[in-house]
């Protein structure tokens, strides 16, 4: 075919029609958005399955093999580091194998054997040659584990130093494991050395008006980090001189570094790195000299000062997700979904710290069945939230508080941005109020259940961190404090859109001039109202995110987990220093715990 003949056939055909160029285009079109959302959602369904992932490898450094006890089944190392004492390192002799995990009775028991063995070898360790084993329980990377005996009744004390001249002196008084804060044996875990530095260690034995009998000192180079987790975080010093208060940052479920919990000081210097079996802590409870935290989303542990796991609570049928709390004495009240369900993060149980069981206190599906069944629907790949469709995240709580009165517990609901109270949690739990924009009840079965805002303010939106905060100035009156997000998404009902007020955040990652708050409010059961009694901005955070109060001075940690950063501010909110960190995404929580009586010593 010439090139004539081809033209004129081509005539012939004439021009596509418009439609059907129009249509052609928005398939297209459609096909390349509709690729680009499975991309997305494949890639953010993977984002959320970290959450759920066990350590697989524990990674463990060791240098010269020197020897095993066969009958616990223990290996013995000296440890791969550079020091001037004798370090030694112990490893279960199964720890490269599948299934493998340190959060196991039986492999802590083993171990805490092993110890005791090493402590009865020697005739004498002392504090110029002590028993030093390098993370002895598996649990924290850079914790060296000291044992060693005095003459006199004495207490520790001890100052690290690096080169690097923009780390500082750390320096802290030990916790012994036994709770006496004196004796003539010593054992405890030394915290703060810097990964992946020399530290020179200067040991101080006490008398008993805090002068030094004894002073040790010892360099020791500590591993790197497991995590590879930035040893120093960078900090920017805000306008108020009231001073910091003592204690760790104790960061928790970073995402992009789950199955680790970190632990810095007023520095922004990374003196633990603590190892989870995965997820993340979302709350230190201090007990006894011990701490509980979540450990994945399936268990809870008990941890003493040496890092030793003393008890494991599976929470078989359930998922861990967002807050840990102390119930009646004995107990830790946890907020779950059913595992293996579409429908998530609605569930509350109780877990007896004694015998381990686990008992389901308050489904909300079966508490409010009029919004549940009724109203809400799972999440589409349309909304806001579009990561979760296919599942019913309907309600979402993010917050568990006990108050012993009445029995009850006080829930924080992200989703509907809604504070509840349901009284009678172990009889016959019964919802009490509601406290939040009471529009959005409006019409629903709940509508009376809301309280009534008083004073001209803009109620909280998407909150977390809410906490009871003590009693009020009459009976049946208390405060309550709360990370106000100040950020609207509804990604589980129709036909809902409020007016909102001007200065409510409706990004995820926020526009300029967008602000979050730490609010406090005023609970008057007596007269069903809530009144906002304080507040002050923070960095805008759409999701995650906490402030709690620290210390004796009317302190503040504030997390804004979506502005990658946290702070300590003085009572008036006026910060003291704010430090950035790292992570995929955001950071959920930051308390500061002191941790007196767990590694430090009271008083500090």
């Amino acid at each position: 075919m010439n090139a004539e003949e081809t033209s004129r056939k081509r005539r012939q055909k004439g021009p596509v029609p418009l439609k059907k160029r129009i249509l052609k285009i928005t398939v297209i079109t459609l096909i390349a958005v509709a690729a680009g959302l499975a991309v997305v959602f494949i890639a953010s369904q993977a984002f959320l399955r970290q959450e759920d992932k066990i350590r697989d490898a524990w990674r463990v450094d060791v240098g010269d093999l020197l020897g095993r006890d066969e009958e616990l089944q223990v290996d013995l190392w000296e440890a791969p580091l550079e020091a001037s004492l004798s370090v030694l390192q112990i490893t279960p002799a199964e720890v490269s194998e599948e299934g493998f995990t340190y959060y196991d009775e039986d492999v802590q028991a083993r171990l805490e054997q092993t110890v005791e063995r090493l402590k009865a070898r020697a005739s004498g360790w002392t504090a110029d040659a002590p028993l030093a084993i390098l993370n002895p329980y598996g649990t924290g990377t850079n914790g060296l584990y000291l044992y060693f005996s005095t003459q006199r009744e004495t207490s520790v004390s001890y100052t690290i130093h690096v080169e690097d001249p923009d780390i500082p002196d750390f320096t802290a008084e030990a916790a012994d494991v036994s709770g006496s804060s004196r004796g003539k044996t010593h054992e405890f875990q030394l915290i703060g050395l810097v990964p992946g530095q020399v530290n020179h260690v200067t040991l101080n034995v006490l008398g008993s008006r805090g002068g030094v009998r004894q002073s040790v000192a010892f360099t020791i180079e500590a591993p790197d980090t497991v995590s590879g987790y930035p040893v120093q975080l960078e900090t920017e010093d805000g306008g108020s001189t009231a001073p910091l208060s003592g204690g760790l940052y104790a960061m928790m479920r970073t995402n992009g570094y789950l199955g680790y919990g970190f632990f810095f000081d007023n520095s922004g210097v990374l003196r633990y790195e603590l190892l989870l079996e995965g997820f993340g802590m979302d709350r230190i409870l201090e007990t006894d000299g011990d701490i509980l935290c979540c450990v994945s989303t399936t268990k809870l542990a008990r941890i003493n000062g040496l890092g030793q796991v003393e008890r494991v609570y599976p929470l078989d049928g359930y998922e861990l997700h967002h807050d840990i709390v102390f119930g009646p004495e004995g107990t830790v009240a946890a907020l779950v979904s059913h595992a293996g369900s579409d429908r998530v993060e609605d569930v509350v149980v109780e877990v007896d710290l004694e015998s381990g069981a686990v008992t389901e206190l308050a489904d909300f599906t079966e508490l409010m069945p009029g919004y549940f069944d009724v109203i809400s629907r799972p999440t589409a790949v349309t909304d806001d939230f579009f990561w979760l469709a296919g599942t019913h995240d309907w309600i979402h709580l993010n917050t568990l508080q006990y108050l012993e009165e009445q029995d009850s517990i006080i829930v924080s609901s992200r989703e509907t941005s809604t504070i509840i109270k349901v009284e009678g949690i172990h009889t016959s739990p019964t919802l009490a109020w509601f406290a939040g924009d009471s529009r959005f009840w409006a019409g629903t079965p709940y509508e009376g259940l809301c309280l009534t805002q008083v004073g001209d303010f803009t109620p909280q939106y998407g909150q977390h961190s809410v906490e009871y905060a003590g009693p009020g100035p009459e009976e049946g009156t208390y405060y309550l404090r709360m990370y106000n997000n100040n950020y609207w998404s509804l990604n589980s009902r129709d036909g809902y859109a409020p007016d909102l007020e001007e200065g409510v955040g409706t990004g995820l990652y926020g526009s300029d001039g967008d602000l979050s708050y730490v609010y406090t409010y005023l609970i008057d059961e007596n007269e069903r109202t809530f009144s906002l009694e304080d507040s002050f901005p923070v960095p805008y955070s759409s999701i995650v995110s906490n402030a709690a109060p620290v210390g004796t001075g009317g302190n503040w940690i504030v997390n804004s987990g979506m502005s990658n950063v946290f702070g300590e501010y003085d009572a008036e909110g006026g910060l003291i220093r704010q430090f950035a960190y790292t992570c995929t995404m955001q950071g959920y929580r930051t308390f500061k715990p002191a941790l007196e009586g767990f590694w430090f010593a009271a008083g500090q």
